[in-house]
């Protein structure tokens, strides 16, 4: 036996730290079906969702549904629900509107009295509402003020550039809850005028000089409005930004990642003043509320009059079928409940609603996949939401989240899409839809009802449709019924 060294003699043991793996608890933090995973993830991570945890065979596994995660093809994860995915409320619980009202008033509150200089994100709110598009753009805005803030150099704010007079309450709101410190309103006439709209840009550039200038990059409005500018300011703009890193700091130069080649191939390049990026360029604010504070210009913005070169001939009447579903403000969405297709399409036709679907739905082959609403789907926002047959999965409850006005017709008066509707109709959704579109087709057709083969003739004196007007709208007829 060996004596021990004269040095270490007497002294207490040397302990070696040596990290060791618990592969069961490894393999329960895996399987979300195992009813100790949630225990098990508290207890690893300190969280409800691990970023990374290290696998069996020493490889670092990440969580593909993890917020912020980059997919293979450069597609960041981005929980719109209005929760953070590790927040303490269940996944069933996200999807109702209590809990989101609940994580907005546990919002931090941010204010900001004298800024040191400005961001300017000039969103589109063409129907008077923030698109997903937009919230990411407040997302990208809030990150460049937040990382470009130094103490010597003072905060930055997010200052939002609208045309017309001051925002509705409600949109003041969302603004607020987008990340926006400030709100300025220009007087530019109503319809398509780029060119007054850049003569309005120019003198906010001279008023605030933003550091940066952010739109959406979309086929009008926005990408139009960027390019406009950057050729008046004589910047070299950045088209198609998904994403902003700030390498060695965004003062120090960064650097953005471009998608290029018909979206096929990145291209970084330096961070320009003038950005137009894509959809889930950032991830939307969701941690802190600003007050969105109506700014005037010193001096005051006044509209220019001078001879305009273009002429707005009007809006163009666009098929719905034609309208993306992200941008649709009208959607009649059908799901397993759905028996008769060809009455579904009418009634849309009708209604003059654009086409949506469950996953089952489309799993089934009634509908194409980029028709399928939902978390796996596309995140909708429309004004008026209407679901036939659907129960309210609840990645579907995820998609609509930002619905105005969700109605539910489903034969379940107790399934989640009729707890989660503002109107719920319980019936068959197949007879409901045809009722509805004789009602619209009534109105259409005038006295008598012409244009519906004589739909109109022979009521009895106390049929409750009797008292429609002749001139019933879709819209009308969908508060009737």
């Amino acid at each position: 036996m060996s004596t021990p060294d004269e040095s270490t003699r007497g002294s207490a043991p040397v302990e070696t730290a040596r990290w060791r793996r618990d592969p069961r608890q490894e393999w329960i933090a895996r399987n979300r079906l195992h009813p100790q995973h949630q225990a098990v993830l508290a207890t690893l991570e300190g969280a409800t969702t691990p970023q990374a945890w290290m696998g069996p065979q020493g490889r670092l596994r990440r969580n593909p549904h993890a917020v912020g995660f980059v997919g293979p093809k450069g597609r960041r994860r981005i929980d719109r629900s209005g929760v953070q995915a590790g927040a303490t409320a269940s996944p069933a619980g996200r999807a109702h509107t209590t809990d989101v009202q609940a994580a907005r008033e546990r919002r931090r509150a941010v204010t900001l009295e004298a800024p040191a200089g400005w961001i300017a994100v000039v969103p589109d709110t063409a129907t008077g509402r923030l698109t997903d598009h937009d919230r990411d753009l407040f997302g990208l805005a809030r990150q460049l003020a937040d990382n470009g803030s130094q103490p010597e150099r003072g905060e930055q704010a997010v200052v939002a550039i609208l045309f017309g007079d001051s925002p509705p309450p409600a949109l003041q709101q969302a603004l607020g809850e987008a990340g926006a410190d400030r709100v300025v309103c220009l007087a530019v006439a109503e319809g398509y005028a780029p060119e007054a709209c850049l003569a309005a840009f120019t003198r906010v550039d001279e008023a605030l000089a933003p550091r940066h200038w952010l739109f959406p990059d979309t086929v009008l409005d926005g990408g139009d409005l960027g390019r406009r500018l950057a050729v008046r300011l004589g910047e070299r703009p950045a088209c198609g930004v998904w994403r902003v890193e700030a390498d060695g700091g965004l003062d120090a130069g960064g650097s953005c990642v471009c998608r290029t080649g018909s979206g096929r191939e990145d291209q970084p390049r330096p961070l320009p003043r003038i950005l137009m990026a894509l959809a889930e360029c950032a991830e939307p604010v969701v941690e802190t509320r600003h007050e969105a504070r109506a700014m005037d210009l010193e001096p005051p913005h006044a509209p220019q009059a001078f001879q305009a070169r273009l002429e707005d001939l009007g809006a163009v009447a666009v098929d719905p079928a034609e309208i993306a579903l992200h941008e649709a403000p009208f959607i009649l969405s059908g799901g397993n409940g759905v028996a008769d297709w060809a009455g579904f399409h009418r009634a849309a036709l009708a209604l003059g609603a654009s086409e949506g679907a469950s996953r089952v739905a489309v799993d089934d082959g009634h509908m194409p996949r980029h028709r399928q609403v939902g978390a796996t789907g596309t995140f909708v926002s429309a004004r008026v939401y209407l679901a036939v047959g659907i129960s309210g999965a609840i990645q579907h409850l995820q998609g609509i989240q930002r619905c105005d006005n969700v109605i539910a017709v489903n034969r379940d008066p107790g399934c989640d899409m009729v707890k989660r509707a503002d109107l719920s109709v319980i019936g068959d959704g197949d007879e409901i839809l045809a009722e509805l579109v004789r009602l619209v087709e009534a109105g259409a057709g005038g006295k008598g009802g012409e244009s519906d083969g004589g739909a109109g003739h022979g009521r009895e004196p106390g049929d409750a449709h009797e008292s429609l007007p002749a001139e019933t709208s879709p819209k009308e007829a969908l508060n009737v019924a």
